[in-house]
């Protein structure tokens, strides 16, 4: 029997899928293009709004004798149990091949974003507090750990990571980010991307672009970022993730910019993403992201109009089911509302995508081919490091922390008997289970207050829950203050529910009309500081809450963002005093709820001055953090005169960091560009590196930055990313208030302009000093 070109290993790619594409039908072609969301619910009782309007009925064993291009989510859809769950997905993989003239399975993708959205799986801590370690080494190692998981059960795309920069903290989904910082977020979401493709699972980007930058911080409300925000802040992690995390697929944003929706948007979605930055894999949409573009954007008046538009601008696959891609697609094609070019543009490069996944090959098999474990001893070691590494320890003016072990201590507050306090909206039970309340969590989560039991087995430990985390009840007030009267100290744990859609205090369509804490946690910490005990303050959160009412009254504040089912013992350990803590803030802590949106980068007339009477500087700024141990900073580089390098040249900055203390630590050594004139406003300052640092008592290590020139560039009037001749500092920091060193340049020649081949990451070197 003659092997058809599209199954001969020994041929490019290319050529297979164009062999493979000759042969396919419209429908054939069509099919390729769209998913199907086996399970989900047309009769409005979803996960989310519209997608009972948005959902086609249709006769599966009909539709898949076309073929089948996506499978969305089998298991992040109900609780299945895991190796139940991928014999399933094998046995609808195998129909598929089956029921098609060409046997080419789908691609079955599911949400990743803080583990394996599954039930059963280890949930990690969330991307806010990825950010939070400042270690992209570990979020690389759980991105593999995630991208194994996957691929055991028959998974091959990860709807992650979210790479969208924070602009203002009320959004509800500003725990999915990594930070307000560009390259925090490009460095560490590139290492996540490297993480999920090193274990052969397809990683996407979301989401392109400018969805954080929503008007009033109100989920999909029109994005108001102007060109130089939008190139300078929003598509930096992007362009980063894509050219050194090599991510081979993008999801489009569901906001629009300026009038044009990112889901309508060539500019976008072919002349950036593809023609400038050359970028091959898939676009994906946001789930009912196209059929939007009619009943939301109202651009197009037809589900058929909605295909043309999302065609055009290089949407290659509608996710998550078929509303326009199905039948209003090839009907459109023969009638010639649609040129069938783009129908076959984007089915080559799913075919392509598929190819390299080696679902072309006539050996592929969907059985799994090693046992479906998704928590095992390694992913929850991992999940507790990485919490670990990411409490922030805010604040500790007298020494309260770490606790006595012997100590009587009030636990009191919302979140700290909920194991729910440690998830994050797209976890596995705050995403789906809230359907299934009969139904277990499925892994274990040790809360703060029985953790705080196991870690300090000879205090003594009581308990009042104060008040819920929303409403105004204040009930439980007077059982709290009793309990904390009664104590040496009170941890008192606030903050926020996840939930979708206004079902909790974070998370997607949970935003906030001010930063203020939620219900009536602010009055009973209030309640609990009048005792007169030390309180110490415990925050599991989702986004970052104003604290300056408190500011002073307060023993120790501990900042945790939803850190996960090791979340609590994590959190214990740095009360205890097991956990040195070494988080450093992704995102600043405001003094007052309101006067946002605001971030530290931020011209000069967006800092305090005399020209307003409201002060927007922050309580704690973006990269702060406390520990139990001491550093100092030694022979930082930099001399009286500054030095002089072309503007395509470099310069190395360094310094020594020693711990000082008594016991190990890690410090965060930043570093900083500030440019004091340019043909633009800039940001007063703006991270352009950073290096962790791991130190025994005594320890030194020599840190050396290699910045270049092209780390300073931005995008000028006409719109080319240029650097600029004149003067820079180069300014060494703890946090983005608290520089310890200033190396002064000046760049000399004429004005460069960049193109996509600029240097995006400042290298970083540590040594060893005796």
């Amino acid at each position: 029997m003659t092997t058809a070109p599209w199954r001969d290993h020994a041929l490019p790619a290319a050529a297979r899928v164009d062999d493979l594409l000759s042969r396919m039908t419209l429908e054939e072609k069509t099919a390729q293009l769209y998913g199907v969301w086996v399970g989900a619910s047309t009769d409005g009782d979803g996960v989310a709004p519209h997608q009972h309007d948005m959902s086609v009925d249709h006769d599966w064993d009909e539709l898949i004798t076309r073929g089948l291009g996506q499978l969305t989510r089998s298991f992040g859809t109900a609780p299945v149990d895991p190796a139940l769950g991928a014999q399933a997905l094998a046995r609808a993989q195998r129909r598929i091949t089956e029921a098609g003239r060409f046997g080419i399975p789908a691609i079955a993708h599911e949400e990743c974003l803080a583990g394996f959205t599954a039930w059963q799986a280890t949930a990690y801590p969330v991307p806010l507090a990825w950010g939070a370690t400042w270690d992209p080494p570990v979020v690389e190692e759980m991105a593999r750990r995630i991208g194994d998981d996957l691929r055991s059960a028959g998974v091959h795309q990860g709807l992650a990571p979210v790479l969208d920069v924070v602009r203002d903290p009320r959004w509800g989904r500003v725990e999915e980010t990594i930070g307000e910082d560009p390259y925090l977020v490009g460095t560490v979401g590139s290492a996540y991307v490297k993480g999920l493709e090193s274990a052969g699972v397809v990683a996407t980007l979301k989401h392109f672009a400018g969805y954080a930058s929503s008007a009033g911080a109100r989920n999909l409300a029109p994005v108001r970022a102007g060109v130089r925000e939008f190139a300078d802040v929003t598509l930096p992690p992007f362009e980063m993730a894509l050219r050194e995390g090599g991510a081979r697929s993008v999801m489009a944003a569901y906001t629009e910019r300026d009038g044009v929706p990112a889901s309508a948007d060539p500019e976008l979605l072919t002349g950036l993403l593809r023609e400038e930055w050359g970028f091959t894999g898939t676009v994906v949409a946001d789930y009912f992201g196209i059929g939007f573009l009619q009943t939301l954007h109202r651009v197009a008046g037809t589900p058929a109009e909605a295909a043309h538009a999302a065609l055009t601008a290089g949407i290659d696959v509608e996710l998550p089911t078929l509303k326009c891609y199905g039948d209003p697609l090839p009907a459109a094609v023969r009638s010639g509302q649609v040129p069938e070019e783009l129908v076959d543009r984007a089915a080559r490069r799913v075919l392509l995508q598929k190819c390299e996944l080696g679902l072309l090959d006539e050996d592929w098999t969907p059985e799994p081919t090693a046992a479906v474990n998704l928590d095992s001893t390694g992913n929850r070691i991992l999940a507790r490091r990485l919490a670990e590494e990411s409490v922030v320890l805010l604040d500790n003016p007298d020494g309260l922390l770490p606790l006595a072990p012997d100590t009587r201590i009030a636990v009191v507050g919302p979140r700290a008997a909920d194991a729910l306090a440690m998830l994050g909206c797209y976890s596995f039970p705050s995403h789906v289970l809230t359907h299934h309340p009969d139904v277990p969590a499925g892994i274990e989560i040790p809360t703060v207050l029985d953790a705080l039991r196991t870690e300090l087995p000879d205090a003594k430990v009581t308990f009042a829950q104060g008040c819920e985390v929303t409403g105004p009840d204040t009930a439980g007030f007077e059982e709290a203050v009793a309990r904390t009267a009664e104590a040496d100290v009170c941890v008192a744990v606030l903050g926020d529910r996840a939930g979708l859609f206004g079902r909790g205090t974070s998370g997607e369509g949970c935003d906030a009309t001010d930063l203020g804490l939620p219900g009536a946690q602010g009055e009973l910490l209030d309640a609990l500081i009048a005792t007169g005990v030390p309180v110490v303050l415990v925050l599991l959160t989702g986004r970052p809450y104003a604290l300056g009412r408190w500011h002073g009254r307060l023993g120790a504040v501990v900042q945790a963002f939803f850190p996960g089912e090791e979340g609590g013992p994590a959190v214990a350990g740095v009360l205890s005093g097991r956990v040195n803590p070494s988080g450093r803030l992704p995102v600043s802590v405001p003094q007052v709820p309101g006067g946002q949106p605001w971030t530290y980068l931020q011209p000069p007339l967006g800092l305090a001055g005399e020209v307003s009477n409201l002060d927007p500087t922050p309580l704690f700024a973006f990269g702060h953090g406390r520990s139990y141990t001491t550093f100092a900073w030694e022979d930082g580089t930099g001399g009286e005169e500054p030095a002089e390098i072309g503007t395509d040249g470099s310069y190395d900055v360094s310094v020594t960091v020693r711990n000082t203390g008594e016991r190990e630590g890690a410090e965060v050594v930043q570093l900083y560009l500030h440019d004091p004139v340019a043909s633009v406003t800039r940001p007063d300052m703006r991270l352009i590196g950073y290096q962790r640092v791991a130190a025994a008592p005594g320890e030194a290590a020599r840190v050396t930055f290699r910045f270049h020139a092209d780390l300073s560039s931005f995008t000028d009037r006409a719109g080319r990313r240029v650097v600029e001749p004149g003067a820079l500092e180069l300014r060494l920091a703890a946090s983005s208030a608290d520089v310890r060193h200033t190396a002064r340049l000046t760049l000399t020649g004429p004005v460069r302009v960049l193109g996509t081949d600029r240097r995006l990451r400042c290298e970083t070197e540590v040594s060893g000093v005796e």
